[in-house]
């Protein structure tokens, strides 16, 4: 795809520096081989876990998954190349720092989860079509369908859980809660990539744990829901009593 578009500035006249062109060409052929080392099943599994986790971790899934890249850990698709450059590294290094100390205060994390429920969502679904990149757009489609879809069950499950958490005076259990979503976030994208089918299963399982807790809790979701709609301005003022 690289080498046409290269070829495609030929033909009108324009040449690329050859240091730049030589460099297009390294990254198209390693997003080709990280596609091409990985089959369906693999690239879906990490299509599912960057979904999955960015509806709870959003900058942590972008650093770690940016930072195995550099590392070459992971040989990254051409769609979350991006992920490994030094500028996005230390940004999402920085929220994911601010991140972790306020998802560890009681009331705070509710509030943070609702500013950043513009982004959780959203940046799941793009993280999932990056998977494919531009080369496979039905496949890219699906696949950030399928991330927005994980990342909104696995946000509304976080929110509601630690909404009801919050009722207890003790901050214990919400730390204790906080640490696990830290060390999920880990769980979850290692064994995506390491092993993916066992993935799908523990990915199966999660969703019938969601499920399960958003109709157990529904009385702290329709709490979540409430907040959302007054903090996007939704919320409908009172009609004025006769």
């Amino acid at each position: 795809m690289i080498d046409a578009f290269i070829q495609w500035l030929h033909r009108l006249g324009l040449h690329a520096d050859p240091a730049l062109a030589d460099a297009a060409q390294a990254a198209g052929q390693q997003a080709s081989r990280a596609i091409a080392g990985m089959d369906l099943p693999a690239l879906l599994a990490l299509a599912g876990a960057l979904g999955w986790a960015s509806g709870f971790r959003l900058y942590a899934v972008v650093f770690l998954v940016g930072a195995m890249g550099a590392a070459d850990w992971l040989a990254l698709p051409g769609g979350l190349q991006l992920l490994a450059h030094p500028v996005v590294l230390a940004v999402s290094g920085f929220m994911l720092v601010v991140e972790f100390f306020a998802d560890k205060v009681p009331w705070l994390d509710s509030l943070w989860d609702s500013v950043n429920s513009v982004i959780r969502i959203p940046g799941g679904a793009l993280l999932a079509a990056g998977v494919f990149g531009g080369d496979n757009a039905v496949w890219g489609l699906a696949a950030g369908l399928l991330g927005g879809s994980l990342a909104a069950t696995s946000f509304a499950t976080k929110a509601t859980a630690r909404a009801a958490i919050n009722t207890s005076p003790e901050p214990f259990s919400n730390w204790l809660a906080s640490l696990f979503e830290d060390g999920l976030v880990v769980g979850v994208v290692w064994l995506a990539t390491q092993h993916p089918i066992a993935f799908g299963i523990a990915l199966g399982l999660m969703l019938i744990v969601s499920v399960a807790l958003l109709i157990v809790l529904w009385k702290f979701l329709r709490g979540v829901l409430r907040k959302l709609k007054a903090f996007f301005g939704g919320s409908t003022s009172a009609a004025p009593t006769s």
